[in-house]
């Protein structure tokens, strides 16, 4: 009877086990496969023709191979086109990119990115291929430049009679929330190339054929999806390495946040440019009182989000190497944190406490603020009401969801 028991324990056991595996692997779901990943699948679009190739340092496979090789060994790639940052990802912002020739693949590269700004494809730079591929990983911030080179490149194709092909990547900051301004017309600029919210909630390839669509581009588009991936994934759910997708984006944490304290940038405040944890940190010399600042901020009770005083020297652009005092901004809980609402919220907080040191930097030749062209509108710096900035931008984010659902790729 005893051995009965025991036996019928571990049964019990074994039993529970198999189902706690099994309900862990639904929940985690299998490794996303990557567009690229799916090439083979795709060979015959290629089939023939000359290949051109936008990317970066972020594109690799699944395994890490880069894309560069993959097409080398698999079509005719004939040149590369390089974004903000370089084709290595060794250029820092803003840095000016020139043209030259890879020296590990022996191709040509052409500049997509001169002068602290985007340039479209040249006619001469493309005439010499039929395809025109595009493999960058981006952050689903409008603001970040790769998908301003997307558009561009888009244009270019159509104007020029290419193909355009869009290897898909996730949306590493999830593909169900979307937040922030829409751009206005008088703000188009290269961190606000089209109509959209600084969060989109779109993988480049959905945005893409969005783009093609609503702004009537009009170019041949093909999108290679991926599979696997889910819209309320995050990075952290897709099973794939992170790999810096520029200087100050050094982990998946930080794409989260940056969609929202990116804003910082039209500010006389630092985002920690140079440090460990950049647009995780937000000072400036003048904060006196860190503690004051994020007890203010904790008293909010925004959702998954906590606040830490702190200081930190940045390396690198405003203030550098002077000690700030700010505010770290640690994620409690991905799928409620809202990145807009929180930097929203935090700047009005900075110019409650610290009205005569707060500025917003200066408008630049055109008259037009950095911060507009960041946030699309001139609401932010204009208004003095977080409230009001935030219900307004709900509207226009929830208006945006809605019209790009017929374009979703993935559920």
């Amino acid at each position: 009877m005893k051995n009965k028991t025991i036996l019928s324990a571990r049964h019990v056991v074994t039993i529970l086990l198999v189902f706690y595996l099994f309900s862990f692997r639904s929940y985690c779901g299998d490794k996303v496969k990557l567009g690229i990943d799916n090439i083979d699948s795709y060979l015959k679009v290629f089939e023939g023709k000359r290949v051109g190739l936008i990317t970066n340092q972020t594109g690799l496979n699944s395994e890490f191979v880069p894309t560069i090789d993959i097409l080398k060994a698999k079509t005719e790639l004939k040149a590369l086109y390089c974004p903000e940052h370089g084709i290595r990802g060794d250029a820092g912002p803003g840095d000016n990119v020139d043209s030259y020739t890879d020296s590990k693949s022996g191709l040509p590269v052409y500049s997509l990115y001169k002068n602290g700004t985007g340039i479209p494809p040249a006619k001469e730079d493309i005439e010499g291929i039929d395809i025109l591929a595009y493999d960058v990983q981006d952050v689903g911030a409008r603001f970040y430049t790769y998908i301003s080179t997307m558009y561009q490149s888009m244009k270019a194709c159509k104007k020029y009679d290419k193909e355009f092909i869009v290897f898909d990547r996730p949306d590493p900051i999830s593909g169900n929330i979307v937040e922030g301004g829409i751009t206005g017309r008088d703000y188009v600029s290269f961190v606000g190339i089209a109509p959209i919210p600084g969060r989109y909630g779109l993988t480049c390839g959905e945005l893409a054929k969005y783009l093609n669509d609503s702004m009537k581009i009009g170019c041949k588009l093909t999108v290679i999806p991926m599979n696997n991936w889910k819209r309320n994934m995050f990075w952290q759910n897709t099973k794939l390495l992170w790999i810096p997708t520029s200087p100050n984006i050094p982990t998946a944490e930080t794409a989260i946040v940056y969609a929202g304290t990116c804003f910082f940038e039209g500010t006389n405040l630092s985002v920690g440019r140079g440090t460990a944890m950049p647009f995780l940190q937000i000072g400036a010399p003048w904060i006196k009182d860190p503690e004051k600042l994020a007890d203010g901020m904790n008293k909010l009770q925004l959702n998954g989000v906590k606040f830490r005083g702190l200081y930190f020297a940045p390396l690198a652009d405003m203030y550098k190497g002077e000690l700030c005092g700010g505010i770290g901004i640690c994620v409690t809980d991905r799928k409620n944190f809202r990145a807009v609402e929180v930097a929203v919220k935090l700047l009005f907080k900075i110019r409650e406490l610290y009205n005569n040191k707060f500025e917003f930097r200066s408008p630049a030749k055109d008259g037009r603020y950095w911060i507009d062209l960041l946030t699309g509108s001139s609401m932010l710096r204009t208004s003095d009401s977080a409230e009001k900035v935030l219900r307004d931008w709900k509207v226009q984010s929830e208006e945006f969801k809605n019209k790009t659902k017929k374009y979703y790729i993935y559920q």
